[in-house]
């Protein structure tokens, strides 16, 4: 058998499209590193998204690419991740251990945004990420519920400055329902709602995190001007239904956000479909296309669709989301997925971001 050339076979493993990033793995710069020796050829490769368990069908892709020129050859593929931090990363002291930053939103309530938060913090984390969930939602805070944190837990404190995340099924969790009775009803105005936000942005500490995704409010207020005045979002997700009115209510969160020059990444939609238990008989309640559409208007991606089921709800409600309670299940693989590639278009975005070149002008 001739030797194999080790530059060609570099630049070959270099061409292989991952599906995810949807650019090739030399364009990605992922390629670490072909060796060919006398037991096998050595491959390594460091992707820059939180995709833990789809590493083994790009291994199987590789394989299946390098299969002609590499018969008969043991072939040892390692594949390891890296998330970098965005653009902007944060300077306040607490979030300096945080790598990127996502806001998860809606125009309206009732549309599952806080479901979807737990279950893309649990996806993410399964997919290899370190994630934290900032529980934004002063008024009705839900996270410590979603996410099984005992009634009555309080956060520890660091140098009697920091609040400590409560750790909750490997995520860093904060919350108002950690710092106030769970029956005590926020009854406070606007600037009172603003100092809480920047009192939980302020002096919770962080730990070495790739993603800390904060759950919104709903609606175009107080805490969404807050967020974007003090801390570097990376970028905001909407969450909507097919209905007419929660999309016109997702338009007015998208415009929000771009005048506070956050980029949406893209729309989950939920409440999609509904499928009957007893027939099977599967039927647009909400209605069909919107979510699709309003990614297509704004000029952003649709992340997902989830359907309309009992399941999710009540998964939620006992504090073992889906992700958690049915690993194996459809709905728990459609978050994966929606967590997938939420990780690598964010990567897509930082890769965009360092190419555009510097112009500089300078007076004759």
């Amino acid at each position: 058998m001739p030797q194999l050339d080790q530059n060609a076979l570099q630049e070959l493993v270099g061409q292989i499209v991952d599906p995810w990033l949807e650019q090739s793995l030399a364009d990605a710069g992922a390629v670490q590193g072909v060796r060919v020796g006398d037991s096998g050829i050595e491959i390594r490769i460091t992707l820059p998204y939180a995709g833990l368990l789809e590493h083994e069908a790009l291994r199987s892709q590789i394989k299946a690419a390098l299969d002609a020129e590499c018969a008969g050859k043991n072939l040892d593929i390692q594949i390891s991740q890296k998330v970098l931090a965005g653009p902007d990363r944060p300077s306040l002291p607490g979030l300096e251990g945080v790598r990127n930053i996502i806001a998860v939103a809606s125009g309206k309530g009732g549309v599952g945004k806080s479901t979807t938060t737990t279950n893309l913090a649990l996806a993410l984390h399964r997919q290899g990420a370190r994630v934290g969930v900032l529980d934004a939602d002063i008024y009705g805070p839900s996270q410590g519920m979603m996410l099984g944190v005992p009634s009555g837990t309080r956060p520890e404190s660091a140098d009697e400055k920091y609040f400590l995340p409560v750790m909750a099924q490997g995520i860093q969790v904060m919350s108002m329902s950690f710092l106030v009775d769970d029956n005590t009803p926020m009854v406070w105005r606007g600037p009172m709602v603003s100092g809480a936000m920047q009192q939980l942005l302020n002096q919770t500490l962080w730990k070495d995190l790739d993603y800390l995704l904060i759950d919104m409010p709903p609606g175009t207020g107080d805490i969404q001007l807050t967020l974007s005045q003090r801390v570097p979002v990376t970028a905001a997700i909407i969450v909507t239904t097919p209905q007419d009115i929660a999309l016109l209510d997702a338009c007015k969160g998208i415009e929000m956000f771009r005048k506070v020059d956050i980029p949406v990444l893209g729309v989950v939609e939920n409440m999609s479909t509904h499928v009957c238990s007893n027939c099977g008989h599967e039927e647009s309640i909400f209605g069909a296309g919107g979510g699709e559409k309003l990614a297509k208007d704004y000029e952003c991606e649709l992340l997902g669709q989830l359907p309309l089921a009992m399941a999710i709800r009540e998964q939620a409600d006992s504090g073992q989301a889906t992700v958690v309670a049915d690993p194996d299940g459809p709905n728990a693989r459609r978050y994966l997925e929606i967590a997938c590639r939420v990780s690598a278009r964010l990567a897509r975005r930082r890769q965009q971001a360092r190419a555009v070149p510097n112009i500089s002008i300078h007076a004759d």
